[in-house]
């Protein structure tokens, strides 16, 4: 099933026709969730990769065996994909640990009365726009990525909806749902030591250290090189780029710089959403907490 150039519109939102149906999009908003089921639910190019990292590892008290042995489709497979049923299916595990990038307003329905734990993850989206330039450029089914400029001005109208829509729309649920979790894109041992539960210091260290970017950059099972070149343009770059904050810095203009904040604060301007735009302002956040 390759579908490379097919486009699915579901609810008014684009999936790319080569890992979505009509059919497993229904089928995802009728899963029947199990309270004890943990839910990966970002916009694409936030951090999703390195979160089912962390889970498999923290689920296996660091042993790095299943995140050596399993592709992460695998091990946290995606609940809207047309493959989901049978991943699912064939590793029956407890608790099953399940990915999306579905909007809450498609999602929260069928989440409803259930104690499934909800992981959301989100990316300064600077960061997370140039992320999804580079991987539209790799990536054969999605569109055509054109210039950056061009590909920012179409960050609205991208596969899976808009970033402002899909983040507002999950972390607004904070308050009413006791299972959701708000998990920002840091990595670094602050982040461990929110996601961590009942785990001994040596297997978070066994974590930290398998769940770096150079040690799933070398993964195959984390860094995609397992896909094949028909579907993913492995010469024109990497699934597993750079993996730091503030890249974004090196694609922006001061003129797009200045014309996205001014979209992020129209859109944004009831948010208390707080994010980290670069390493110097990660290093001056921990400095001022140690204090």
């Amino acid at each position: 099933m390759a579908r490379l150039d097919v486009v699915e519109t579901f609810h008014g939102l684009f999936f790319p026709g080569h890992l979505h149906t009509q059919d497993s999009l229904q089928l995802a908003l009728k899963f029947p969730f199990q309270d004890t089921d943990i839910i990966i639910v970002s916009y694409p190019k936030s951090g999703t990769t390195w979160m089912q990292e962390i889970v498999t590892l923290i689920s296996s008290r660091g042993d790095p065996h299943v995140s050596r042995s399993v592709p992460n489709w695998a091990r946290a497979p995606w609940l809207e994909h047309h493959y989901f049923a049978a991943l699912l299916e064939a590793s029956p595990t407890t608790p099953r640990v399940i990915t999306t990038h579905l909007p809450h307003h498609l999602l929260g329905p069928t989440l409803q009365g259930s104690k499934a734990k909800v992981i959301y993850v989100s990316r300064n989206p600077k960061d997370v726009v140039v992320s999804f330039y580079h991987f539209h450029k790799i990536a054969k089914f999605l569109p055509e990525a054109g210039s950056f400029s061009e590909f920012l001005n179409r960050f609205l109208k991208v596969h899976y909806g808009c970033w402002f829509d899909h983040i507002e729309g999950w972390t607004r649920q904070k308050a009413t749902m006791n299972n959701l979790y708000l998990l920002t894109l840091l990595p670094n041992h602050n982040n461990w030591n929110r996601s961590r539960r009942n785990v001994h210091d040596d297997e978070v260290n066994n974590c930290v250290k398998h769940c770096s970017f150079s040690s799933m950059k070398d993964n195959k099972m984390a860094n995609y090189t397992l896909v094949t070149e028909e579907i993913m343009d492995h010469k024109k770059g990497f699934f597993m780029r750079k993996g730091k904050i503030g890249d974004w810095k090196n694609m922006f203009t001061e003129e797009l710089n200045q014309y996205f904040n001014s979209v992020l604060e129209s859109k944004m301007v009831d948010s208390t959403l707080e994010f980290t735009w670069d390493e110097q302002h990660e290093e001056e956040t921990h400095a001022n907490k140690s204090h």
